[in-house]
């Protein structure tokens, strides 16, 4: 029987989700006036990220903890990638191309809606071009590098047999609304496939990252996946 030693940076994963929603939650309770959707006008852009509450900043920050969770949990999923047996390598490519495309999406729309707190959203047009910025980096971009990593944790997980077959099929169903995402560009309609596919992610790497996070039996099974 084989034992896989327990990977404790994988517990990334449940901090990614954890941050990401509380973030969004945060901002909500205390935000004085609505999250503006794409298509808001530059006063109503300004009149959110500059409120006196600061509610924006809780799901600023939030955001980049989440990135930088995803960018730790990334490196747990390569590594599960890397045991999944023939087709190893391509499976861990993409895992890191995933990763990196998440985490980079993430932290750019951070870092555009901290810029839309400051006096550059005074520019009602501006304003208008910075949001569309943090919600493409943020939405569809993000979205993409999401899917191709949950893709892969669900693809290793049922190969390997470390994770429930039920976490590893969920995994693998949100990889096409993730991938659909950008589909937003020309149809308004598809955006709703961001949430549909981002928030099953954060919850199956959440679960995933708190199991990988600990020891586990593997038995014969894991052995002759290895071999």
């Amino acid at each position: 029987m084989r034992v896989r030693p327990a990977d404790p940076g994988a517990f990334s994963g449940a901090v990614a989700g954890v941050s990401f929603i509380g973030g969004v939650a945060g901002a909500m309770a205390r935000s004085e006036h609505p999250y503006p959707r794409p298509g808001s006008t530059g006063a109503e852009i300004r009149r959110y990220f500059t409120q006196a509450s600061r509610a924006p900043r809780i799901s600023i920050a939030g955001q980049l903890v989440s990135a930088a969770s995803l960018a730790r949990f990334t490196a747990s999923v390569t590594r599960l990638a890397g045991r999944a047996g023939p087709g190893s390598r391509a499976l861990q490519a993409v895992a890191v191309t995933g990763g990196a495309i998440a985490v980079a999406g993430l932290a750019a729309s951070a870092a555009t809606a901290a810029a839309l707190t400051t006096g550059r959203s005074e520019d009602p047009e501006h304003a208008v071009r910075l949001a569309r910025r943090a919600f493409l980096a943020g939405g569809p971009i993000h979205g993409v590098g999401f899917g191709l990593l949950v893709g892969a944790l669900g693809s290793a997980g049922l190969r390997t047999r470390e994770l429930p077959r039920a976490v590893s099929l969920t995994a693998l169903a949100s990889v096409a609304p993730n991938l659909l995402g950008p589909l937003y560009l020309v149809a308004e309609p598809a955006g709703w496939f961001i949430p549909a596919g981002r928030f099953p992610g954060l919850i199956v790497a959440g679960i995933a990252g708190a199991r990988l996070s600990r020891p586990a039996h593997l038995g014969l099974v894991g052995r002759r996946m290895r071999a």
